[in-house]
């Protein structure tokens, strides 16, 4: 079986060294295997993408020698890709509407804990959803909707974890910030009601990657070990919705002076402007590879 790896960046900002040392993996375990390489360009938050950065990762790319299997997947023309697999969620049961905006949130969640009873929180520190929302009747919500009051789909964790037993795992290759390997278990339910499509947009970075990679053929994600507990959450998606699942390899972050993983938000130094300040290739394909077997 061939085996088919992905990069898949978002055009919302200039790529870094982070990325660079993702597409370079990726690139180096696909011709290593006799594999092939795909480029997906992830532009589904279509208000914060621009097609100047797209632009720029096809020269960043380029210029580091990364070569892929054209023609690119853009998300922006697959909305019915993802709607399909959200109308089959909806069918389950297993999605609701989300109407709470961050500051009823925030003051939902502060009525509700304080420091000895804090509020739960996902792996990446934000609180988890509130169930207000998920006990509303369904005449409530249509009626909300109709009205047509801002919301969120989000999956109903609960009864999809229970949908789905608690069998689930994947096979990984790489590590997880805690040293995981092997056969990893998957707990979906530590993210909570996660969002799965809004109602502008018919897929979430969780829908859209997992409806993507298999509808792509990939059989390896290799990606960075700040998506590791995201895991969880695709592989519920693929098995509620009868998807093949890749093997994943996540691997160490390049991080900032300050210990922090490198960012676009944070204008961390970017591939355009190391080659700008006189890098070669050569010198930037070290420097993201350094340390990585």
């Amino acid at each position: 079986m061939t085996r088919i790896f992905r990069f898949a960046p978002s055009p919302n900002g200039e790529l870094h060294l982070g990325h660079a040392r993702s597409a370079l993996l990726n690139q180096r375990l696909a011709s290593e295997s006799g594999g092939r390489l795909l480029l997906r360009i992830e532009d589904i938050d279509v208000g914060r993408c621009t097609p100047e950065f797209e632009a720029a990762i096809y020269r960043d790319l380029e210029w580091l020698g990364v070569t892929w299997e054209s023609p690119a997947r853009r998300q922006s023309e697959h909305f019915d890709d993802y709607q399909a697999a959200l109308d089959r969620l909806k069918s389950l049961g297993l999605v609701y509407p989300s109407f709470m905006s961050r500051g009823e949130m925030r003051d939902h969640i502060a009525a509700r804990s304080d420091a000895r009873n804090p509020w739960p929180r996902d792996p990446d520190g934000a609180p988890l959803y509130p169930d207000a929302d998920r006990r509303l009747s369904r005449r409530e919500r249509t009626r909300r909707i109709a009205s047509h009051a801002p919301h969120a789909w989000r999956l109903d964790m609960q009864a999809a974890s229970e949908l789905a037993g608690d069998r689930l795992s994947w096979q990984e290759s790489g590590e997880g910030p805690g040293g995981e390997a092997g056969a990893v278990p998957a707990k979906p339910e530590i993210w909570g009601d996660v969002v799965i499509a809004r109602s502008d947009i018919p897929a979430s970075y969780h829908l859209a990657v997992t409806v993507d990679d298999a509808l792509q053929g990939v059989t390896d994600v290799v990606r960075g070990q700040d998506l590791f507990y995201a895991c969880a959450v695709h592989r519920l998606l693929q098995h509620l919705l009868d998807l093949p699942a890749p093997d994943y390899r996540h691997h160490a972050l390049i991080v900032g002076a300050d210990g922090r993983k490198l960012s676009k938000s944070r204008g961390d130094t970017g591939i355009a402007a190391l080659r700008e300040s006189g890098h070669t290739a050569e010198e930037v394909r070290a420097m993201a590879l350094e340390g990585l077997e």
